[in-house]
């Protein structure tokens, strides 16, 4: 986003050009269509799992396309009856069977009413078998998100992966419940309409058919045009996702800049696109249906043109051309409802793709032996650490420290140092490039990954609150708290006071992004779930960056009683607030340039009293 701003000149919302199917963008690419058929074959395999619901639902599916169908027929039949009785009764030879007829209507009856009731069934059982496994995939999908590398989203944005749970699995429910149901019905609904009318007549039989392969050359063709514009729809829309919610979280910045009409441009250019791919795919998807009803009604003349010529020579009964009417329409509609199934099913493999990718990205790497040291004190030693987060840019070159059970050390450096890249790689977000990093003896990447990240608690710059109650943010560090420690743990972390300022106290329920809470109040509720968390190591970074002076007076008491017996690493920019620790180490360029205490590194002059008496000549 920031560099789409970045440019001098964001036009204003510009006009579409020559219709959709005319414009090309520049750079704009269509994709090919990937493996649809590895893609159903996998979507199958969820199916699986629910065989037995969807048996039954065939079979009443195909029990209740076999009711209606029968219907015609006898239809048929009462027409004829009524046809030959009236003739009868013109001829003075016989009268209309009214006693005939009634029965053969409340059997007709029976079977439309049979009918629905299958239909009802296989309906309910339908919709629970594609509703499981819309379930099963968001579960899926939730789980993969907690053992996905943070490196993943580097590269994908929160609204591709949000619309992947939300938009794609929604799409794949729907369209797996329409497609699975008339696919069924269609097949048997041509195979047993076919069958009545050959049992009525070979020749028109065959007219009928005669159109079978133009209707699936239409299909075919639709299908290979309109199939990359479903799957560029489905991708467009993932990232117009990710525009508004970048665009939400960030619009008091946007506002404040006056970038509103920049966020617009840029919303339009991705906007533009989903129109395109949308316009696209659904007109050419859309042609289906008309082209095939063409075929249908081409069809439909033919057969009663042959019919008519059949009845004047005798060879086939009034009921019998009235029922084969009906069952040319009978013939084409499931037609026209495989190629509705089709683009229905393009949609769902586009869909179930996106689906299907992210749960096959890869995976943090667990050990295959997973180690659980017996003493867990916190003693962490980094012993010639090399990384980067790209091979071709290592941020940290040969880092070396070993941080004693209780001990404190702070780490400081200007921007960029790689000081929180170190925090990222002790709790294992990312692994080490060259050398070793180990936790109480054992090397972070034979541990197991659970129990490594259990060691410590954590307070970041970043605030990190959800949509509830104080105490339940705070209870978010330890969950089997009770409510006495969570009051606790507020006192320690000197937000007691604020709390109780509040309408609820500790019951006062906090917005989705935590903006009721003033940043500084935020930042005391996440220290007050780290002190409850009570680990044996803490990470505090930037902890008191978004609290007055006063307040960070306080938060440091509260946290050197926290740090009491803990080992502790503290990234700081305020130097003042590391006087007190044990060791610290001066990064630049991801190289530790100095080490000491605060007098020791003052008493030398070097780097460090440069960057701590900078603070009070900017103050100054």
């Amino acid at each position: 986003m920031a560099d789409e701003m970045s440019k001098t000149e964001v036009p204003k919302r510009q006009a579409r050009q020559a219709g959709p199917m005319g414009r090309r963008g520049p750079g704009r690419v269509v994709e090919k269509p990937k493996d649809f058929k590895g893609t159903m074959l996998k979507l199958l395999s969820y199916v699986g799992r629910h065989k037995v619901a969807v048996f039954f639902a065939a079979a009443f599916a195909m029990a209740s396309v076999i009711f209606n169908i029968v219907g015609p027929k006898v239809l048929g039949q009462v027409t004829t009856k009524l046809f030959e009785g009236l003739v009868a009764k013109v001829q003075g030879t016989g009268a209309v069977d009214f006693g005939w007829i009634g029965k053969t209507l409340l059997l007709l009856l029976g079977l439309y009413l049979a009918s629905s009731a299958c239909n009802l069934v296989q309906g309910w059982l339908m919709t629970g078998v594609t509703q499981k496994i819309c379930y099963r995939m968001r579960k899926e999908i939730a789980q993969k998100i907690t053992v996905i590398p943070m490196s993943y989203f580097n590269g994908h944005s929160k609204g591709d992966v949000l619309s992947r749970i939300t938009n794609d699995v929604d799409t794949l429910g729907q369209s797996l419940n329409q497609s699975v149901t008339q696919l069924i019905t269609s097949i048997t609904q041509i195979i047993g309409v076919l069958v009545m009318m050959l049992s009525i007549s070979l020749p028109l039989t065959g007219v009928v058919v005669v159109t079978l392969p133009v209707a699936a050359v239409i299909m075919g063709v639709m299908m290979h045009f309109s199939q990359p514009y479903f799957r560029e729809q489905q991708q467009v829309l993932g990232a117009v996702n990710g525009i508004i919610e970048e665009d939400f979280a960030g619009q008091n910045v946007i506002q404040v800049f006056d970038r509103a009409d920049a966020s617009v441009a840029e919303f339009d250019e991705k906007n533009d696109r989903l129109f395109i791919s949308g316009w696209r795919s659904q007109f050419l998807s859309g042609l289906m249906m008309p082209l095939m009803s063409l075929v249908g009604n081409m069809g439909y003349v033919a057969v009663v043109v042959v019919g008519a010529q059949l009845a004047l020579t005798g060879s086939a009964a009034p009921g019998d051309i009235q029922s084969f009417i009906q069952y040319v329409r009978n013939f084409t509609q499931p037609v026209q409802q495989l190629a509705n199934v089709s683009n229905t099913m393009q949609s769902m493999a586009a869909a179930t793709e996106r689906v299907f990718e992210f749960l096959a990205a890869p995976e943090e790497e667990q050990a295959a032996v997973p180690q659980i040291p017996k003493k867990r004190q916190g003693h962490v030693e980094f012993e010639h650490v090399k990384f980067g987060y790209s091979p071709d840019k290592t941020i940290i070159h040969d880092f070396t420290c070993d941080a004693l059970p209780g001990q404190t050390v702070a780490i400081v450096g200007p921007t960029g140092a790689g000081k929180t890249t170190l925090i990222k790689l002790l709790q294992r977000f990312y692994d080490v490039d060259g050398g070793s990093l180990r936790v109480d003896g054992v090397d972070v990447r034979d541990w197991d990954r659970t129990a490594l990240r259990e060691q410590f608690a954590m307070v970041l710059q970043d605030t990190w609150l959800f949509n509830g109650t104080i105490r339940e943010n705070i209870r978010y560090g330890r969950p089997d708290a009770t409510d006495e420690e969570v009051e606790a743990a507020a006192k320690a972390a000197r937000c007691d006071h604020f709390i109780h300022t509040l309408a609820g106290g500790y019951d006062f329920m906090i917005n989705e992004e935590g903006t009721n809470l003033s940043q500084g109040q935020r930042q005391l509720v996440t220290i007050a779930r780290a002190v409850l968390a009570d680990r044996p190591a803490l990470i505090l970074d930037e902890a008191t960056s978004n609290v007055d002076t006063r307040t960070e007076e306080l938060i440091q008491r509260a946290m050197d009683t926290l740090m009491e017996g803990r080992t502790s690493f503290v990234i700081a920019h305020r130097l003042s607030t590391i006087r007190n620790a044990d060791v610290i180490l001066v990064l630049r360029d991801g190289d530790i340039v100095e080490e000491g205490t605060h007098e020791e590194l003052l008493a030398r002059g070097g780097f460090y009293a440069e960057l701590y008496n900078s603070q009070f000549e900017e103050a100054a």
